[in-house]
């Protein structure tokens, strides 16, 4: 059954009197459990689409269907919600506070999604989180004590924390090494195929894209190919 539905999607950008199409008749669904690859070369329009797809922004057309709700005419704060309840996301760039523990910076999100926790119920699924990706041993680390893969699996941990449907990944290993990016794509698959969790990885890299199930390319804002690939061994 299908967690996501494109239907006909365009997005155009407006400078003065001009317009860029940035994405062109995309037409596509992404079932509950897949793995999912979106690639292209940098303009081809994926970060685009991912934004849409994360309910960041929304289409210029089109329809956009997630887990039932028809989501492209929802205002901010509609689509916020969205986001809180069913979406986790992880960045390059990591994007976790300095001056806070691996720990408090997985438990953050609860305080604006999870009120109705307790303090020691959102420690509790802290903790949980961090030994699911084998950081139990760093909860009380800061940022700058922990390596580059160690603080992509501390932003995993606090994406999964909400228990969200579906996980966008945009260049998860873009500041990572051949070695550590192997690690953190081993860890993606184990949370796809274990946790179900359905998963979209933003990349432009191939090695990456083909430890997916399934390749979705786009060149000049349209879908070019979108095929199932046999997964590249971790």
């Amino acid at each position: 059954m299908s967690l996501i539905k494109l239907d006909d999607i365009h997005k155009t950008y407006f400078m003065g009197d001009i317009a860029l199409p940035v994405l062109k008749n995309i037409t596509l669904s992404i079932d509950r459990g897949e793995m999912v690859a979106l690639t292209g070369a940098s303009g081809s329009g994926k970060s685009t689409l991912m934004n849409i797809l994360g309910c960041l922004d929304r289409p210029t057309s089109g329809e956009y269907w997630l887990d039932g709700q028809e989501i492209s005419k929802l205002d901010n704060d509609g689509r916020a919600d969205v986001r809180n309840k069913k979406i986790g996301f992880v960045f390059q760039n990591f994007n976790l506070l300095p001056r806070t523990t691996a720990l408090e910076n997985v438990i953050m999100p609860l305080g604006y999604t999870a009120a109705h926790l307790s303090q020691k119920q959102m420690v509790e699924r802290g903790v949980e989180m961090l030994t699911k990706v084998g950081l139990s041993d760093r909860m009380d680390h800061e940022p700058s004590r922990l390596s580059g893969g160690q603080q992509q699996r501390v932003a995993i941990a606090r994406a999964l924390v909400n228990t969200p449907k579906i996980l966008f990944a945009d260049e998860p290993t873009g500041n990572l090494d051949s070695k550590m990016s192997d690690e953190i794509m081993r860890l993606f698959r184990e949370i796809n195929e274990k946790e179900g969790v359905t998963i979209v990885l933003v990349t432009h890299e191939m090695d990456v894209a083909m430890c997916a199930k399934r390749v979705i390319k786009l060149i000049d804002g349209e879908i070019a190919d979108d095929e199932q690939v046999k997964e590249r061994r971790l």
